[in-house]
């Protein structure tokens, strides 16, 4: 199966994910227009973006942006989380393939950046991701003062990486977790 021809769904009771759209703008804008949420994400390796969107123009350009990636250099998927029990969207999931190893974003509102939630989306995608991206092990960020995000992790079966990830130019980025297959 090649994700970049046909992006799959993945579903359970709680959640949906699926590739992102344009009309997701409203919802995500709630994501990424919360400067309080921004030092969860990881923008790490992301030519300076931070990902912070002022206003809907912001949004929809990011997202344009994100389909781009997908459909034309298929460099990333960038996936929708939506909660069911809300009916809205409540964050994305980036995933792609580095080196043998799948490099997952996962981008929250801030009431969603809680240890239940982290895994349940977690138990959702991990074990297809590895499929879909051909990759043995999957690493995420974590800062450490995103307890809630660690506590997650460690649930899941992540360790932390005693390694920096590398990025373009040599330049090493730090609090990784792992997980393998």
């Amino acid at each position: 199966m090649d994700i970049f021809e046909k992006c799959p769904v993945l579903e359970n009771e709680k959640l949906l994910v699926r590739l992102i759209e344009d009309q997701d703008a409203e919802d995500l804008l709630q994501v990424y227009g919360d400067k309080f949420a921004l030092p969860f994400f990881n923008s790490d390796n992301c030519h300076g973006s931070n990902f912070y969107c002022r206003n809907m123009e912001d949004m929809a350009n990011t997202i344009k942006y994100w389909l781009l990636e997908y459909h034309d250099y298929k460099g990333f998927v960038r996936f929708s989380v939506i909660d069911k029990k809300q009916g809205k969207i409540v964050g994305t999931i980036e995933m792609f393939n580095r080196d043998n190893c799948g490099i997952l974003r996962l981008d929250l509102t801030r009431s969603h950046e809680e240890t239940a939630f982290i895994c349940e989306v977690l138990a959702l995608v991990t074990e297809p991701f590895y499929d879909w991206f051909a990759c043995p092990k999957i690493a995420t960020k974590a800062a450490v003062y995103a307890v809630d995000r660690i506590a997650a992790l460690k649930k899941m079966g992540f360790v932390q990486s005693e390694e920096p990830l590398v990025g373009e130019h040599g330049r090493a980025y730090y609090d990784y977790w792992v997980t393998g297959k």
